[in-house]
């Protein structure tokens, strides 16, 4: 999902440059949400991340005894 995100801020850096070129506010906006879109798909990705970390090593410690 991580990789998803990146490619969200990437077409929403490409929109609103595109935006910006031609004037168009819509366009500009639409960019600036897609870039907030992929950065918050980004986060979820490395918090799930780390509650699969924090799993496993329970699950370690939990076996080792």
């Amino acid at each position: 999902m991580a990789d998803k995100g990146k490619m969200d801020q990437a077409k929403g850096k490409a929109k609103e440059a595109v935006g910006k070129v031609t004037g168009n506010d819509r366009m500009k906006t639409e960019g600036k949400m897609d870039q907030a879109k992929g950065k918050s798909k980004e986060a979820l990705s490395e918090a799930e991340e780390r509650a699969r970390g924090i799993q496993d090593s329970l699950r370690e410690k939990r076996d080792k005894t």
